[in-house]
């Protein structure tokens, strides 16, 4: 009985330890998770190669490569807030050739959010607005400003591959 009360009194002292902008971060990481994860595996495994031709869709990306796109920028992000290494799949947000296939995708995509809520967990109030290097350039950024410009970029995506789900007769599942 003495190890369930420690282990919850444990518990209670992490819950409160938890900065209140690194929750808030993370419910922002969430929610655009849960929505681009839905699509991901809505969309059947032999679509991810699909692009819309109807109207002005010359050089967009596919399905697939919308994804892919948005969880590299999450890693380049993540990784920049973090200290770790950045690579090239992240700098020219591609992400890697080799990430093809659903599972490919989907894995890569789930690893990016996994790697945004780590970020998101080392931000608190003495560090959520100091300057840290730029990502996307030169100028400084901050940890709350990345991960709110990557959320938003992400949901950018989102919308996008939304109307590829609808285009070819599926309604993404957050509009079910």
């Amino acid at each position: 009985m003495m190890t369930l009360l420690a282990h919850v009194l444990f518990c209670l002292v992490l819950a409160w330890d938890v900065s209140p902008a690194a929750t808030a971060l993370q419910a922002f990481v969430s929610s655009t998770e849960k929505l681009l994860m839905g699509v991901a595996h809505e969309m059947p495994a032999d679509k991810y190669d699909f692009v819309p031709t109807g109207g002005e869709f010359r050089g967009v990306r596919s399905f697939g490569k919308q994804l892919k796109h948005a969880a590299a920028v999450q890693y380049l992000v993540a990784n920049s807030i973090l200290g770790e290494p950045v690579n090239a799949e992240m700098s020219d947000e591609r992400g890697p050739d080799a990430v093809r296939s659903k599972a490919d995708v989907i894995g890569y995509l789930q690893g990016s959010f996994e790697a945004l809520h780590r970020a998101a967990a080392t931000v608190d109030e003495r560090n959520a607005f100091s300057p840290i290097a730029g990502v996307f350039g030169s100028a400084p950024a901050t940890r709350a400003g990345l991960i709110a410009g990557v959320v938003a970029h992400s949901s950018n995506h989102y919308g996008q591959v939304v109307e590829y789900l609808r285009m070819i007769g599926l309604i993404p599942p957050a509009s079910r």
